[in-house]
């Protein structure tokens, strides 16, 4: 299979080389995916009664059957009673794979024509919601591994590839290649597959965000000083600055507007008494 093969491929390809288990065999799998994926997860009577997750996942997967049997009115009252009792609210119209975990749960919205793969995990108060009206696909596609951290939002009919990960609190609007990392808002891919800290199973550091508007700026700081030093160069006079920033303890050392160092005299390099 070529490597631009879209998701909606590597899932049909799936499906006729392994048939799908039974709707009991994917409840197991689901719940037995939480002990891998949780260190909290005691025994499986706390997962079936006290874990939203896992509650809300099996009556979906309830409710989808109903949906794709024509049924409307019914899926659509478990799934209200679902979001009820769990807090999270999942379309009975959606499509969800194998070994799904939504950690906590609190706020999770998923819509109709989303798509999820296998061995995807969801944090608290992530959507994958709609950007249009009109009827048809309009909710996004998550490839298999997926990782989506706690408050992100992934909009419309765009499709996130396999194992990627979507930083806490990023706003999705655009394709995802499959294997990188996409933080901000709006979201931006910046770590690729060859530079994930795992190589196997599944990364849930979805915490740990790479910060490209901080990197920019730590650019355009260095440039700025290597210019200014370029026009002390030029008019003849002595370079006592060696960086935007110079040694400091903090994490930003709050350059001044001209590209010295607060509290050094920008000629001479001297620290100033006020």
């Amino acid at each position: 299979m070529k490597a631009e093969h879209t998701i909606m491929d590597s899932l049909a390809a799936a499906a006729q080389q392994a048939p799908r288990p039974g709707m009991l065999a994917m409840l197991r799998e689901d719940v037995a995916c939480v002990f891998q994926r949780d260190p909290a997860a005691r025994n499986t009577l706390e997962l079936l009664t006290i874990y939203p997750g896992i509650q809300a996942l099996v009556l979906h997967r309830f409710a989808h059957a109903m949906w794709t049997s024509g049924l409307r009115y019914l899926p659509r009252l478990i799934s209200f009673i679902a979001r009820f009792l769990t807090n999270i609210d999942i379309h009975p119209g959606a499509t969800i794979g194998r070994r799904f975990f939504i950690d906590h749960g609190a706020c999770v919205v998923i819509g109709e024509t989303a798509e999820i793969g296998d061995d995807v995990t969801l944090y608290h108060g992530v959507t994958l919601g709609g950007t249009t009206w009109t009827a048809g696909k309009r909710h996004p596609t998550l490839g298999h591994g997926v990782v989506v951290g706690a408050g992100a939002k992934i909009l419309g009919a765009i499709t996130v590839g396999d194992r990627a990960r979507v930083a806490a609190n990023s706003v999705v609007i655009e394709d995802v290649t499959p294997g990188m990392t996409v933080v901000g808002i709006p979201g931006r891919m910046v770590l690729p597959k060859s530079q994930r800290r795992i190589d196997g199973g599944i990364d849930l550091d979805h915490h740990q965000m790479p910060d490209p508007v901080g990197k920019a700026i730590g650019c355009l700081l260095e440039r700025i000083s290597e210019l200014e030093k370029e026009v002390l160069r030029m008019r003849g006079e002595r370079i006592a600055v060696q960086s935007a920033c110079g040694d400091c303890d903090d994490t930003c050392s709050q350059p001044s507007f001209d590209g010295s160092t607060p509290g050094v005299d920008h000629t001479t390099g001297v620290p100033r008494h006020e």
